[in-house]
């Protein structure tokens, strides 16, 4: 009985997490007015039992005005501040957490998903699933001719039509380097492997800079479809294939990686140009 009481009254005075700052003042106030009530309550069990004992100083008539009086304001003023001040401190720390959580898994760059939360999403979904690679095309020569900083501005811009080019629920990543990838598992694959497409004609239709010396960049493509039972790391290394086998294409192509229940010998295929469906 005792253990359930002293749960009761920890529940009741518990602040939990907070949504917002008037969150933090709303709760604050009925928990300062459970305390008041708490206090009261306990103060009245004193006086009574006190009064009982012969050790009341007092009538028992003016300490019930006193306790009454005194009491409940004096409590829910000093409750209402303290639990506002930890309520405060607590939501921003859970503020700072979840920033914090967002932080660690965006490319600062991009402005995309990174590595880490791009894998979790992909081991953690439990349907068919669809990803295709991306890689910049002689990324290492424009940051040789052009500089390292116009290497950054081709990555965002790259990331900028990803992110246009593939709705929401589909997961597009910056998971190293010059290399992109996009996740899906809520459409049929033959559109997905069509804005996949149509990502890479608008990529190549890219200018980086201005004037004389502004330049153009394209991508090649790995694209793979996997079982709801297969990883991150099965599904990511018949893209990579695939991807490598654009390269060594002809780059500015996406190939189409063979299933993984198919044999070798069923060659990967290239995706169609869709340059009129992207214009």
């Amino acid at each position: 009985m005792v253990g359930m009481t002293r749960n009761w009254i920890v529940n009741q005075l518990m602040l939990g997490e907070f949504r917002s700052y008037r969150d933090v003042c709303r709760k604050s106030v009925l928990v300062a007015l459970k305390v008041s009530v708490l206090a009261y309550a306990l103060n009245l069990a004193a006086h009574f039992l006190m009064y009982g004992t012969g050790l009341l100083p007092y009538s028992l008539r003016e300490a019930l005005v006193v306790a009454t009086v005194l009491t409940p304001p004096i409590t829910f003023i000093i409750a209402v501040g303290s639990y506002m001040i930890v309520g405060f401190a607590i939501h921003d720390l859970g503020v700072s957490r979840a920033e914090l959580e967002r932080l660690s898994r965006t490319d600062m760059l991009s402005g995309l998903a990174n590595r880490r939360a791009f894998q979790d999403t992909v081991d953690q979904c439990a349907r068919d699933k669809a990803m295709v690679v991306f890689d910049i095309d002689r990324f290492k020569t424009i940051n040789d001719t052009h500089g390292h900083s116009t290497g950054d501005t081709a990555i965002v811009a790259v990331a900028r039509i990803l992110a246009d080019a593939f709705p929401e629920p589909c997961l597009c990543a910056r998971i190293g380097g010059e290399e992109f990838a996009v996740f899906s598992a809520d459409m049929p694959f033959a559109d997905f492997a069509a804005l996949a497409e149509i990502a890479r004609v608008r990529i190549a239709g890219l200018r980086i800079g201005a004037g004389a010396g502004a330049f153009g960049i394209t991508v090649s493509g790995g694209i793979a479809r996997g079982r709801a039972e297969q990883t991150f790391g099965e599904i990511f290394s018949r893209a990579d294939t695939a991807l490598y086998e654009a390269k060594t294409g002809g780059r500015n192509r996406i190939v189409l990686a063979p299933q993984a229940d198919r044999p070798a010998r069923d060659a990967a295929a290239v995706l169609p140009d869709t340059s009129t469906m992207a214009a």
